[in-house]
């Protein structure tokens, strides 16, 4: 690999250590002061104008200006905003059916999806390694599935907890896909430039129609994102900055590849609900877990 495709590496392990930490301010947020809907909200209006500030401040600074967008781009950036969205929401629900690290453990079939997704949408296809990789992650993910009380027949793996998280992943993976696919248009820009850009439209985009969606849904919601702006301000800045190391990671690497190393996320979320909130991880849950690790490995590995 070049210098350039190395680089991806430490980014992604960034992104995924931010994203993690943004997941624990917004479970708070979820568990002590606002709905799912807010819980998500404040990820987007806290950190889209840090976002458009950065972008605005880069451009000027190298000189660079903004190139003509062409529909093509809009159609990428805009469907892997909603898919983001959703996603979000997803993960912040199932945050109140499982622990911690199983919620963000579930998410995690965005791995393969965002590969399939990725196959179908930009044909770019992956190595018989990163297919190893992703199959063993697989295997772990059907064990997550099996809640800690068991349950009956196909109840044990097809329930809501299962529901939201294979939702979580099908829509991130549609997000990562619509991402690289945005970045890869504004080719005319450097990387730190396309990434700016692409994420300041997003993040705006996402805010908005956000807004609308609880001024309609959800009336008074706003003013109580905005009443716990100090958390609120922290999930935006943890979002700022993993959202950028992603959109760096997805114009470097194929965006299931990026997604597949981003599984270390899972060590951060077991740290967190041992340590910040105290839950308990039953035996197939680390089992589950470990497989996901090793197909890890094997990416970084066998690349």
């Amino acid at each position: 690999m070049t210098g350039a495709m190395q680089a991806w590496i430490p980014i992604t392990i960034a992104a995924a250590f931010s994203q993690n930490l943004r997941f624990m301010l917004q479970k708070r947020l979820k568990d002590t002061k606002l709905s799912t809907a807010g819980a998500t909200f404040a990820r987007f209006v806290f950190s889209a104008p840090l976002v458009a500030l950065g972008v605005a401040t880069y451009l000027g600074v190298t000189g660079q200006s903004v190139p003509a967008l062409s529909p093509r781009f809009f159609l990428f950036a805009l469907t892997g905003g909603i898919g983001q969205v959703l996603a979000t929401m997803c993960v912040v629900a199932l945050f109140a059916e499982r622990n911690f690290a199983v919620g963000i453990t579930f998410k995690k079939t965005e791995v393969i999806l965002t590969a399939l997704i990725g196959f179908l949408v930009l044909g770019e296809g992956l190595s018989a390694s990163g297919t190893v990789a992703i199959a063993i992650g697989f295997v772990g993910l059907v064990l997550l599935s099996d809640p800690p009380g068991g349950g009956q027949g196909l109840g044990r793996f097809f329930n809501r907890a299962a529901a939201l998280g294979l939702g979580a992943g099908f829509l991130f993976g549609i997000s990562a896909t619509g991402y690289r696919g945005a970045t890869l248009e504004l080719g005319v820009l450097d990387v730190i430039a396309r990434v700016g850009l692409t994420l300041a439209i997003v993040t705006a985009f996402q805010s908005t129609i956000m807004v609308l969606w609880m001024r309609l849904r959800e009336p008074g919601e706003i003013g109580r994102v905005f009443a716990n702006w100090r958390v609120g301000a922290l999930v935006g800045v943890t979002s700022m900055i993993g959202s950028f190391c992603w959109f760096t990671a997805f114009a470097l690497q194929n965006a299931a590849l990026v997604k597949a190393l981003g599984q270390v996320e899972l060590v951060f979320s077991f740290a967190a609900t041992i340590f910040v909130f105290k839950q308990v991880v039953t035996r197939r849950e680390w089992i589950g877990t470990a497989l996901l690790v090793l197909s890890i490995i094997v990416l970084v590995l066998w690349l």
